[in-house]
């Protein structure tokens, strides 16, 4: 049940949010709001795959 909330979960997040590694973004220069969506997306990710 959890495993297939953040598979759904991810799914939304890739049609809604940006993807910095497409872009190029240097972590460096990321401002808070950018951190904070790597930071979420890396989380449901992991999640998403069990892990």
């Amino acid at each position: 049940m959890k495993k297939a909330f953040f598979k759904l979960l991810a799914k939304i997040n890739k049609a809604l949010l940006p993807s910095y590694s497409k872009k190029g973004l240097d972590l460096s220069k990321a401002s808070k709001l950018q951190l904070a969506i790597i930071g979420w997306r890396y989380y449901v990710t992991t999640n998403a795959l069990g892990q």
